[in-house]
């Protein structure tokens, strides 16, 4: 490996997350539409005497001292399992663009993201038990191994990647308040909701997403909103964004998003929302296809 091996770890929204029951375990059963975004962190991988990892980017100092990093996890989990697939060790770098604890996947992603690095390494060809790997990483460690356009349910172990998904954009605002997942799910007042409707088919164009989404929502936003309140007006100024077709938050937030049919609106929203709140990180990217 004469360059750096390099993966990309994009981030996760959860356009519609309905909370459908509580298992005898105590975790919270899900039925979500997720999409990726065209950004999120990124991973590098040079072959090494011992396996170490480097933070970088604008969000490197909220990981730094954190003993047990999922990229490393995961790493040391491929090797546990394939163990001669890979180098005696791998120099690792995790550019951190996305904000920590912010209802985008994070950890999750960056996890997968190491998963894909290794069977790129291993030569391409990992048995399936590569998702049973990723899925003892983290609830959401399997979608974001996919990272595509699926709809997931139980507590992120089933996924269904669409055949179809319309071409849009999306703007993130994010008031760079930390949110506990754990937290968020203490304070939710129902855990027994309806799932989603059934999804159009083919699902081809924005507007019918739009109008499907419109009959959805995230069953963590009343929760979150109650402890970080910057999210419900955040939610509301990219709602009255000209092209916006849906804002609601992603995950158990903060990060909150507005759906667009097309880049323009979708950059002059984030334009917009950078001048309005030059504190808050804001981004503008297209929704990875299928």
């Amino acid at each position: 490996m004469a360059a750096p091996l390099v993966e990309a770890a994009p981030a996760k929204i959860n356009l519609a997350l309905h909370v459908t029951g509580r298992r005898p375990d105590g975790y919270h059963t899900l039925d979500t539409l997720v999409a990726f975004a065209g950004l999120g962190d990124e991973l590098t991988a040079l072959p090494a005497a011992d396996d170490s990892l480097v933070l970088t980017g604008p969000f490197a100092r909220t990981l730094v001292g954190t003993p047990d990093n999922l990229v490393l996890r995961a790493v040391t989990a491929f090797r546990a399992r394939w163990p001669e697939r890979l180098p005696a060790g791998l120099a690792l770098t995790l550019a951190k663009n996305l904000p920590v604890a912010a209802g985008l996947g994070g950890g999750s992603a960056d996890a997968a993201a190491a998963l894909r690095l290794c069977a790129a390494l291993a030569g391409g060809t990992v048995p399936t038990e590569l998702f049973d790997l990723a899925r003892s990483l983290g609830a959401d460690v399997p979608m974001c191994l996919y990272s595509r356009p699926a709809r997931v349910g139980g507590i992120g172990e089933r996924v269904a990647p669409l055949a179809a998904f319309p071409a849009c954009h999306v703007v993130l605002v994010n008031p760079l308040e930390p949110v506990a997942t754990a937290e968020i799910f203490r304070h939710l007042a129902h855990a027994d909701n309806p799932g989603l409707p059934a999804l159009p088919e083919p699902l081809t164009r924005p507007a019918q997403l739009g109008l499907w989404l419109a009959g959805t929502r995230n069953d963590l936003e009343p929760a979150a909103t109650a402890l970080v309140p910057a999210i419900a007006p955040l939610v509301a100024e990219l709602a009255a964004a000209p092209g916006c077709m849906l804002a609601r938050m992603s995950g158990s937030g903060a990060t909150v998003f507005g759906l667009f049919g097309a880049s323009a609106p979708a950059h002059q929203a984030a334009h917009d929302l950078r001048a309005a709140h030059p504190a808050h990180w804001v981004a503008a990217a297209p929704l990875i296809a299928v």
